[in-house]
């Protein structure tokens, strides 16, 4: 995926994400968009929810280890015992909301497909209604697996990081001026997120 029209806008937009853009270099966000149905997308956000890349992507592995022949499903997980997915490192809120969401799975929440003809907000709504599924996770799930363009995630901490740093400002922003900054950036809030987030790096 080519993001040359939403770079153009950006750095005409905000010379200052004109500059990262410029100190990052191109777009890799589709290097970062993932695959599988539903269940295997948010069963994955779930899984790392609030801990550090290493942490999660190692429980993340013992999590599939318990799967070897097939990627996990909602019906395999409604069947694995609790004991097991906490010995792969999964908190007791983790497996509550893996259960939640197999059940709500296997009992009529919308598809992929089904998802992709929803607005983003509408996507976010029916997707809360999950436990364990708050605005953010949905937000991944439209930026790394629907591949929405325009969405700023205001409560991610790496996002305010970014602003903290690329802006200069004297402390993390929050939610607030976050999603006022980002009025800037529309239609393409989801590829400054990415520069923001890549900002961290350099």
């Amino acid at each position: 995926m080519r993001y040359d029209a939403a770079i153009d806008f950006l750095t005409q937009s905000d010379p200052i994400m004109g500059k990262l853009i410029k100190q990052v270099g191109p777009c890799q966000l589709s290097a970062s968009q993932q695959h599988g149905d539903l269940f295997s997308s948010l069963s994955r956000a779930i899984i790392h929810q609030q801990l550090s890349t290493k942490a999660a992507a190692s429980i993340y592995h013992r999590f599939l280890q318990l799967y070897p022949h097939e990627p996990p499903t909602a019906h395999n997980i409604l069947n694995t015992p609790d004991e097991l997915l906490r010995g792969a490192g999964l908190s007791r809120a983790k497996v509550l909301y893996l259960k939640n969401l197999a059940q709500k799975v296997v009992y009529g929440l919308p598809t992929l497909i089904e998802l992709e003809a929803m607005d983003d907000e509408t996507i976010i709504q029916t997707l809360i209604q999950v436990k364990g599924i708050g605005r953010w996770t949905a937000q991944m799930l439209l930026i790394f697996r629907l591949n929405r363009q325009d969405v700023l995630p205001g409560d991610d901490l790496g996002i305010r990081a970014g602003i903290r740093k690329v802006y200069g400002l004297d402390k993390l922003p929050n939610k607030h001026t976050t999603l006022s900054l980002g009025q800037r950036w529309k239609p393409y809030c989801t590829v400054a997120s990415w520069y923001l987030w890549s900002s961290l790096e350099i």
